[in-house]
């Protein structure tokens, strides 16, 4: 479909942010001339009133890039093939980099202060504004070394990034991917259709794409394991010249999360593992398999169920789904929709996906690409859920504290999901769908709880044995994942020998640490979404607070204010005593 035979209803509205590319080229001209306007308080931030002219300045800018990044973006996801949105893009991109150079001083001009002029700074109401920016520089200031040595580091900066982007031309070029036989044709294994084809109900063509793909995978495991081996050396090794305990210290200190939040969540889930076993017996029963091998573990349990709903009915089934949360929230969900904050349809030459992007002082935009699917639904309600978190943190904060960190990011849109499917489940009279639904809602938690936690230990496991100069060998990584695997999947799963080496499949592990918060944020959400369905008057303000609280403070103390503590055990248990509730819901259903 062409975006011009889209009716206007269903495509965003961008003259929100610039009236026309012209109107966006003016800015852009305007931004070229003053940013560098920022170079003149370099060597100053030690006087408190040319710090506070610095972060006004730089949050007057911020604002107008955001802006202007915002729109050439849009306009470009609108068309990828446009070269004008393209170039609208590139010399946005290019004017970031160059701001982002000039500011580099700030941030080390701070840490070089001492600890007792920051504190008075922090203590000031003029800088209210910054108060957490500048306690999170107090916090780190421990951490910032000689001038010499941070001159060093900065240098090597190239070098200690470049493992990811190894990793990257090995899995995305290099990998020798054969094709496989499907429906009688030859199909080319990559990463997207391998997803695909373990979905397949063709079990034969499940497991040709998994020796497949870990064939490829196998042919350039010397390499992939000396790369991993070296980044996280180069983990360990910054986040000992930083003088942390760990480089999962360090990694955590970057979001203001306490150690104790991972730890808590594999030990956890750790001691509820066995519902995870249990889950794999209903699977393989359910699929009437004799054996449930890895390549069994993606095909649907049920026939999808499609809901099959148009762009209108699948928003107003949304809307009631949401509907605990009061009309407020719903009144925002519909303003969404008719001033055009959402683009519906798929287009020609429309970026794929879906996402949300928030645009401080005008409002959210979301991109969908929607199909009268049930996935598709639960997208309107996801990214809605990021909206209006975005909506809710830049309506209450200033610019400098309306930006939530990646440690929260996935809550909102997962609460969302989770009272959508929570309503579905209440209303929907078909058996088949009922089950299919509470399969969708287990699949949540075995792939983004289960799965991404057994993750975080594995780095966890491979960190720490670094530390202590463990070589660590494809021989070594291999074992101690499959030895993972076995654990959370139990004894009822045949563990393919080809999965021992899935760790060298996982971008991930090359951002070390950072996938905790996939399953920390499915823990707070499931939490957060049964305080509002509880009917407890205070839950539905309590989580508007959160949505409002941006980044004012430390990710976790907000969560904490929300009634969610990821450092103690409770919302663990609550959250698998949700998985443990559908699971027995699912296997009354399918007696």
């Amino acid at each position: 479909m062409k975006r011009s035979e889209v009716k206007p209803q269903f495509l965003w509205d961008l003259r929100d942010i610039f009236v026309s590319a012209a109107e966006w080229e003016k800015e852009l001209s305007a931004l070229n001339r003053e940013t560098v306007g920022i170079l003149r308080y370099k060597g100053r931030l030690a006087g408190k009133g040319a710090l506070l002219e610095c972060l006004k300045f730089s949050d007057v800018i911020g604002k107008r890039i955001e802006k202007a990044y915002a729109y050439a973006m849009f306009l470009h996801d609108e068309n990828i093939a446009d070269t004008v949105a393209a170039e609208l893009k590139s010399k946005i991109e290019t004017l970031c980099v160059r701001f982002n150079a000039d500011a580099s001083f700030v941030t080390p001009e701070l840490s070089a202060l001492p600890a007792e002029t920051l504190e008075g700074f922090i203590a000031d109401p003029a800088f209210s504004d910054y108060d957490y920016q500048l306690r999170t520089v107090l916090k780190e200031k421990k951490h910032i070394l000689s001038d010499e040595t941070e001159r060093v580091l900065a240098l090597a900066g190239k070098t200690t990034h470049a493992f990811s982007d190894i990793f990257s031309q090995i899995d995305n070029v290099d990998l020798p991917f054969p094709s496989i036989e499907v429906g009688g044709k030859k199909v080319r294994l990559t990463h997207g259709t391998y997803g695909l084809l373990l979905q397949n109900p063709d079990r034969e063509i499940r497991k040709k794409a998994f020796f497949g793909i870990y064939k490829a995978v196998g042919a350039l495991i010397n390499t992939t394991g000396a790369n991993f081996a070296a980044s996280v050396n180069k983990d360990n090794f910054l986040a000992q010249a930083r003088k942390y305990g760990s480089a999962l210290e360090k990694s955590l200190s970057g979001n203001d999360v306490p150690t104790g939040v991972y730890e808590t969540l594999v030990a956890e889930t750790g001691k509820r593992i066995k519902t995870l076993h249990d889950y794999m017996g209903l699977r393989k029963n359910i699929l009437g398999l004799e054996s449930l091998h890895m390549y069994d573990l993606h095909v649907p349990m049920y026939e999808k169920a499609e809901l099959s709903l148009s762009f209108e009915d699948a928003f107003e089934t949304v809307l009631a789904g949401l509907a605990p949360m009061g009309e407020e929230y719903l009144s925002l969900l519909r303003s969404a929709k008719q001033n055009r904050w959402i683009d519906v349809e798929e287009t020609e030459n429309k970026r794929s996906g879906a996402y949300s992007c928030g645009v401080y002082g005008v409002h959210p935009y979301v991109l969908l690409n929607y199909k009268p699917t049930t996935h598709d639904v639960f997208t309107i309600a996801h990214e809605l859920g990021h909206a209006l978190h975005s909506y809710y943190s830049a309506q209450n904060q200033p610019y400098a504290k309306n930006d939530y960190s990646i440690f929260v990011a996935e809550v909102a849109s997962t609460v969302n999901e989770v009272l959508l499917l929570k309503h579905l489940l209440k209303i929907v009279s078909n058996q088949k769908t009922k089950k299919f639904l509470l399969s969708y809602y287990l699949d949540m938690f075995r792939t983004t709880l289960f799965r991404q936690t057994m993750f975080a230990e594995f780095e966890s496991e491979v960190h720490g044995a670094e530390a202590a100069g463990v070589p660590l060998t494809v021989e070594w990584l291999s074992k101690r994942y499959l030895a993972l695997n076995k654990k959370y999947y139990g004894s009822g799963v045949s563990h393919d020998r080809q999965i021992r080496l899935e760790w060298a499949r996982i971008p991930h592990f090359y951002r070390a640490f950072y996938v905790y918060q996939y399953a920390t944020g499915l823990t707070a959400a499931v939490n957060i979404a049964n305080h509002i369905l509880s009917g407890n008057p205070g839950a539905v303000a309590s989580y508007k607070a959160f949505l409002s609280a941006g980044g004012h403070k430390s990710p976790y103390e907000i969560l904490k204010d929300a009634g969610v503590d990821l450092a103690t055990p409770e919302p663990y248990g609550i959250a698998f005593g949700e998985f443990a509730d559908s699971l027995r819901e699912l296997m009354i259903n399918d007696e």
